[in-house]
């Protein structure tokens, strides 16, 4: 029989590293945690979400611009509708005497309209990916590999609210970019994620053109240097990890000609990955003290295989895995243990995640980091065993300042207790959680039950008895999810 502090520090291990537990896992759970934890690498396979309604980027590129094309065509039937009825009465006043009256118009071109409140297609394929996408999550057993697709896709991140393209590849991209690299080696994550079309429209490499290629030497276009900046101060070598502006611009260089195949489908599929040989800057380009002079896609490739190698990389990756699943100012020695097995593996990430599992320094540490908006809308639901359709997710997650695929900026969601934790922060998620309370309140007729099943050994007698003194059971269950033991991980 396990003793108490080990099912208390696997309790505490399926808050940190998973989405914490369900009704019913219970102890046996926390006594295997590690082991289930480590199940997951060895398994080294991540679920797809089901039920999405594009298998990948080119079947979405070809509906995306078919869509464009018919809303395109009926902005112009607008227009036309618009005008021949006012150049008709024209005509006809001029043609008549001052008192007679205008004929009535005769509009022939008035375009079919969509169903009522029907949502564009961008925007109910995104609607759908985040659904599948959340029914996953709480399906998995510990939510651990979830967990790491949330951490890597927020690394990659793209913005859903760039542009029609990103907001339908949205979903896409996480399934083709990250899900199938998570457990592999990151130097496939890092290509497989700057070559996407949602990230190459995200950061606008799709407008990038080498100046001395044919085309930049036609059209006089240069380069869009956006995605070489963020691949190396936010996806590789990190804001101080000795790279300078030129190093930006040649790799900048290197990857112009990675773009997005157009309505034509010229070079491929519309709106899949092609290497466009007349956008791309010819010869040789240096980088960080290495010359590339590899042919086509090659030159790319090969700068970010360096660059994922870089010594800088493998800190950088390890600090903000540590920042991610331990503190936000996490232990020295647990960065340390990270960055090493990242170089001494060549960036193999199973390697790097039985480092952290294994870690006494990850176990050990107080649970400091609150959960994410994101992660506490999974958690909860999990501990309710509710369902929720897709109104029930994007509203507390807009609220709570954490949509799906939404960030401000390149630079994903922030990652430390200030972006969450503040005073406004925590009183949006007490409202929250008691719309949770109301709406889960029939179907868990024992609050304090569930409060044992889901939190065991961390349950605290504070926590215990607020819930066993609550005054309905819409409240016990606010309190359950807004004690200090659900909200910290």
């Amino acid at each position: 029989m396990a003793e108490p502090d080990d099912l208390k520090a696997g309790a505490a291990a399926l808050q940190r590293f998973g989405l914490g537990p369900k009704p019913g896992q219970g102890e046996a759970m926390r006594r295997q945690a590690r082991d289930r934890l480590l199940a997951e690498i060895d398994f080294g396979i991540v679920a797809q979400p089901q039920g999405v309604p594009f298998s990948g980027a080119a079947e979405i590129g070809k509906a995306l611009y078919a869509f464009e094309d018919d809303e395109k065509r009926e902005r112009e039937a607008k227009r036309a509708s618009a005008q021949q009825p006012a150049q008709g009465m024209q005509v006809a006043n001029a043609a008549q005497p001052a008192d007679a009256q205008p004929a009535a118009p005769q509009n022939q071109m008035t375009p079919p309209r969509k169903a009522a409140n029907e949502p564009a297609l961008p925007y109910r394929t995104y609607r759908e990916e985040v659904k599948a996408r959340v029914d996953l999550a709480l399906a998995a057993e510990t939510g651990f590999a979830e967990r790491l697709v949330m951490f890597w896709s927020n690394h990659f991140c793209v913005g859903a609210t760039k542009s029609n393209m990103s907001r339908i590849m949205a979903g896409t991209y996480e399934r083709e970019a990250i899900r199938p690299h998570v457990f592999g080696r990151f130097e496939e994550m890092l290509v497989a994620a700057e070559s996407h079309p949602a990230m190459l429209d995200f950061l606008d490499n799709r407008q990038s053109i080498g100046p001395n290629s044919p085309a930049g030497r036609r059209r006089g276009r240069g380069l869009n240097e956006n995605l070489a900046r963020e691949i190396m101060e936010l996806h590789t070598l990190g804001v101080s990890g000795g790279y300078s502006q030129a190093d930006v611009t040649n790799l900048a260089r290197i990857i112009t000609g990675w773009t997005v195949v157009g309505r034509e489908g010229v070079l491929g599929f519309p709106g899949s990955f092609a290497f466009n040989a007349g956008l791309h800057e010819p010869g040789a380009t240096p980088l960080l003290g290495r010359s590339y002079d590899q042919p086509g896609r090659a030159q790319g490739v090969a700068a970010l295989t360096d660059l994922a190698r870089h010594p800088a990389t493998s800190r950088f990756i390890a600090t903000k895995l540590a920042r991610h699943f331990v503190a936000d100012d996490p232990p020295t020695e647990l960065v340390e243990l990270l960055a090493r097995t990242f170089r001494e593996s060549g960036g193999d990430l199973p390697a790097v995640y039985r480092a952290l599992i294994g870690s006494d320094a990850a176990w050990t540490a107080p649970a400091s980091k609150i959960r994410t908006p994101q992660e506490f809308l999974l958690a909860s639901y999990r501990a309710l065993g509710r369902q929720p359709d897709f109104g029930q997710i994007a509203g507390p997650l807009a609220t709570m300042g954490q949509p799906f695929w939404q960030p401000s900026g390149p630079n994903g969601y922030a990652d430390s207790n200030a972006a969450w934790a503040s005073a406004e922060g925590i009183k949006t998620r007490i409202d929250v959680a008691a719309g949770w309370g109301r709406q889960a309140a029939n179907a868990v007729p024992d609050p304090r039950g569930l409060s044992e099943d889901v939190l065991g050994p961390l349950l605290s007698s504070e926590t215990r008895q607020a819930v066993a003194r609550a005054e309905s059971r819409s409240q016990a269950l606010a309190l359950l999810l807004m004690s200090p033991e659900f909200q910290r991980r």
